[in-house]
C-alpha cells in the first residue's frame, strides 16, 4: 500500500496543475493562469488591493483547521478587507510556502476552500495567479483586488459627530470559537489535539465555525456604499481596538452601547475575527443588513467609549503584544 504522496514527491508544476485544475474563472480575468502574471479588468479606472497572511500559530492551527477551512478563511479574511472599501472582490492571487511534508490532499483541500469562499461569499471572484514556495512553517498569503465600479472608496476618515455606529456581521462568535479550541481541545501539555465532537455543546459547532471558515458579509460593502456610508472598515483585530482605529482616522469618538451587542458583550467588545462591518451612517439611514450599535460624538478624551465611559482594556489581539508560542 502506497503512502499518500507529499509536495516533496511532486514538482512545482505538477502540484500547481493539481491546484489550478481545482480553481474556477474570475469574472474580471482577461489572462488567467500561465504567464509571468494575471491580466484583470478594472473597468471604473482603479484598483483595490489588500493583503494578508496567515502563519500556523500565531493564525491557525493544523490540529484544528482542515486544508478546506484554511483556504476558505485565507479567502474570506481578504474578500472582506475588499468589501470594507465599498468595492466587489474581483480576483485572489494566492502564495503559498508549503513544508516538505505537507500532504498534496491537503493543499488540494485548500484550493477547495479558496474556491468555495470565493463562490459563496464574492461569485465571479477567483484565485487568478500566486506562488509556491519550500519552508519550514506553513503559510498563506493572500492579495485579493477588487472593483469600485465607479464609486469613491470607502474609507475609515469619514465618521463624523451624529452619525450612527452599526454593524453588518456577527460580533463575538469567532471569539467564542477560539476560546472552545484553546479550553477544550489541548493536551495535558498545552499542544492543541483535534476537535472531538462529542466535546461538543449546543451552539460549540456554530462558533468553531466562524472561526475557522468566517462568513463576512461581503456583499454589503458596496451596499453600505451606494446607501450612504461615511465610514467603514473591517473588524478582524476586536470591535474596540478596529473602532479605536476608525475613531482615530475620523477625529471623532465612537460610543458604543453594550445592549445593542447581544448576550455576552465581552467578546463582541474585544473578540475578533469576525470579520463583520464596522460602518458609520448619516442620522436617520442604516440600510437593511446592518443594525445601530452607537453613535459618533465630538472628540473626546477618549477615542471609544462603552455605554459613555472610556474603554481603558486592550480591546483586541496584538500579535507582538498577544502571540505566546507557549500557549499551545
Amino acid at each position: 500500500m502506497h503512502s499518500e504522496p507529499t509536495v516533496a514527491d511532486l514538482s512545482e508544476g505538477e502540484i500547481l496543475r493539481r491546484i489550478l485544475a481545482r480553481m474556477g474563472q474570475a469574472s474580471a480575468t482577461l489572462l488567467g493562469p500561465g504567464d509571468d502574471a494575471a491580466v484583470v479588468a478594472a473597468p471604473s479606472g482603479s484598483v483595490v488591493a489588500t493583503t494578508d497572511t496567515l502563519i500556523h500559530g500565531p493564525d491557525f492551527r493544523l490540529a484544528w483547521s482542515s486544508g478546506y477551512d484554511l483556504g476558505w478563511k485565507a479567502a474570506a479574511v481578504n474578500l472582506s478587507d475588499v468589501a470594507a472599501m465599498g468595492a466587489r472582490p474581483t480576483a485572489l492571487l494566492v502564495a503559498l510556502a508549503l513544508p516538505g511534508h505537507t500532504r498534496v490532499s491537503f493543499v488540494e483541500a485548500m484550493a477547495d476552500g479558496l474556491r468555495a469562499a470565493c463562490d459563496a461569499l464574492a461569485p465571479g471572484c477567483a484565485v487568478v495567479g500566486g506562488d509556491l514556495a519550500t519552508g519550514d512553517v506553513l503559510t498563506v498569503a493572500v492579495t485579493a483586488l477588487g472593483d469600485l465600479e465607479g464609486r469613491a472608496p470607502v474609507t475609515r476618515s469619514g465618521a463624523r459627530p451624529g452619525d450612527i455606529v452599526a454593524v453588518a456581521g456577527e460580533l463575538g462568535r469567532a471569539a467564542h470559537g477560539l476560546e472552545l479550541l484553546f479550553t477544550r481541545f489541548r493536551d495535558a501539555d498545552g499542544a492543541p489535539v483535534a476537535i472531538r465532537p462529542d466535546d461538543l455543546r449546543t451552539g460549540d459547532a456554530d462558533a468553531l465555525a466562524a472561526q475557522l471558515r468566517p462568513a463576512p458579509p461581503i456583499g454589503l460593502g458596496p451596499f453600505a456604499a451606494l446607501s450612504g456610508v461615511t465610514a467603514m472598515m473591517d473588524v478582524s483585530d476586536g470591535l474596540v481596538l478596529d473602532a479605536r482605529r476608525m475613531a482615530d482616522a475620523s477625529r471623532a469618538t465612537l460610543d458604543i452601547a453594550t445592549d445593542a451587542l447581544g448576550a455576552d458583550p465581552r467578546l463582541a467588545l474585544e473578540g475578533g475575527e469576525d470579520h463583520a462591518l464596522l460602518a458609520t451612517f448619516p442620522a436617520g439611514v442604516l440600510p437593511p443588513g446592518f443594525r445601530a450599535i452607537g453613535r459618533v460624538v465630538e472628540r473626546g478624551d477618549a477615542p471609544v467609549l462603552v455605554d459613555g465611559e472610556a474603554y481603558r482594556g486592550a480591546g483586541g489581539w496584538d500579535p507582538y503584544r498577544d502571540w505566546d508560542a507557549a500557549a499551545g
